[in-house]
């Protein structure tokens, strides 16, 4: 893919465009990571392929799920000191670029994971660690997000960002299945990999971790280093143990000074998980519930990325010119109105007129949810404050599953665990509603 990917117009006042694209492309490269071996592809061959004949009664996903629990506890532990520590030393960069090519590393190790339950360990120890790296570089990453932007044209950059990403696992995706998965036989995709050991899917972990690797570069070149600065006195020369007590200054410091960041930190922290659950969800609900074929799932998946992708890039302009909140609220309650509709229609028509409308606002809530932080956040700060987004968004990332289990279960349907969805997003809008929104520049 080429570098000459245009941002929207109006972007890029005290960056220049090129710093804007370059930080666009993380995001694009990025979701080598989220979508190929996370969501659809290595974490699916680790299931199904190399744990298939694991020994004993604890299941291979039962295994994956307790590898992704520690791996949150992790990051929520890890995350907000790490983003301290690196605005202190005025290493943002630096860390972006360790952290990216240790993920990088974990995907390309995941080659030697044969389809045998003797691997198991291995590819679960890899895809654990990759994900606590890879959520660690995400703080970093969307700090810098003030750096190529300005008060004007906040909203659109991080549009453009969410957008790239949602492109890039698209395409990614794309060449992977044909590629190296479609088709039956021994042999896949038009470059008629081998299946044996799981080669062609052990190659798609080599080219996920190539295409990471290649569109990482061109921040670390395009965008300066941050400056030390004395934002936060202290945090510089504390070590680990101690990192943690700045850090709980800091928080009480936010409270007496402005609660707003808090309490939108916690909002936050319940919409999005709302948000992550109508994608965990959505594909079984297509084929259980409104009848999508298996083999069509992929094609709604491509689909719903393309309108996040074009409803982040739209909302971004909104969000500059009436701020972020109004954004989130409205993709909000169009969400929760959609979804309640979703739960009295049946048929793949049906679904597919309104599951693609429910995720057309997704996109916007996401990247204004960013937008909103960095407007809000003191100078010097932002690696802090984002590090507390991804570990408060890791504390309540339970209640999606567990609301959607509930319904289903209660109404014996698993029409009804959209219900849960629903309500998790109502309690992250009324949570909101009380946040004063950024100021306007």
């Amino acid at each position: 893919m080429s570098t000459d990917v245009r941002p929207p117009a109006g972007i890029g006042e005290a960056a220049t465009r090129r710093q804007v694209v370059a930080w666009g492309l993380w995001d694009w490269g990025s979701a080598a990571f989220n979508a190929v071996i996370l969501t659809f592809v290595f974490s699916v061959y680790l299931t199904d392929a190399v744990g298939e004949d694991l020994p004993g009664s604890i299941s291979a996903s039962t295994w994956l799920g307790w590898s992704l629990g520690i791996a949150g506890f992790l990051i929520a532990v890890l995350a907000p000191v790490t983003g301290q520590r690196f605005d202190a030393a005025g290493r943002r960069k630096w860390a972006l670029g360790v952290l990216t090519f240790a993920t990088v590393g974990c995907m390309a190790a995941m080659f030697f994971v044969r389809d045998s339950y003797q691997y198991l360990w291995l590819g679960l120890v890899l895809l654990a660690a990759g994900s606590v790296i890879f959520e660690l570089a995400g703080v970093p990453y969307n700090a810098m997000l003030r750096q190529v932007s300005t008060p004007s044209n906040i909203g659109r950059v991080s549009g453009f960002g969410w957008a790239m990403g949602y492109f890039g696992g698209i395409v990614l995706l794309l060449v992977c299945y044909f590629g190296f998965i479609a088709g039956d036989g021994d042999n896949r995709g038009f470059l008629g990999l081998t299946t044996d050991g799981g080669t062609n899917i052990r190659m798609v972990a080599l080219l996920a971790a190539v295409w990471f690797a290649v569109f990482a570069i061109p921040v670390l070149l395009k965008v300066p280093e941050l400056p030390r600065t004395n934002a936060d006195p202290g945090a510089d020369k504390a070590g680990f143990v101690e990192s943690y007590r700045v850090l709980w200054r800091d928080l009480r410091d936010l409270w007496s000074a402005d609660r707003r960041t808090v309490y939108f930190l916690v909002a936050s922290a319940l919409f999005r998980d709302g948000l992550a659950g109508v994608f965990t969800f959505g594909a079984v609900l297509a084929v259980n519930v409104y009848g999508i074929g298996a083999g069509d799932v992929l094609l709604f998946g491509v689909a719903a990325n393309v309108v996040s992708a074009l409803g982040a890039l739209t909302a971004g302009r909104f969000d500059d010119r009436i701020g972020p909140k109004t954004v989130i609220m409205t993709s909000l309650i169009a969400m929760i109105v959609v979804g309640v509709v979703l739960t009295a229609v049946s048929g793949p028509a049906m679904f597919w007129i309104f599951g693609l409308l429910l995720c057309l606002f997704v996109g916007p809530a996401q990247s204004s949810a960013r937008t909103f932080l960095a407007r809000i956040t003191p100078p010097g700060r932002e690696g802090q404050m984002f590090g507390l987004y991804a570990t408060t968004g890791r504390a309540v990332s339970f209640l999606s599953p567990t609301l959607f289990g509930l319904f289903a279960w209660w109404f014996a349907a698993d029409r009804a665990g959209i219900l849960g969805l629903v309500i998790v997003l109502a309690i992250g809008l009324a949570a909101l509603t009380v946040v004063k929104p950024p100021e306007r520049d």
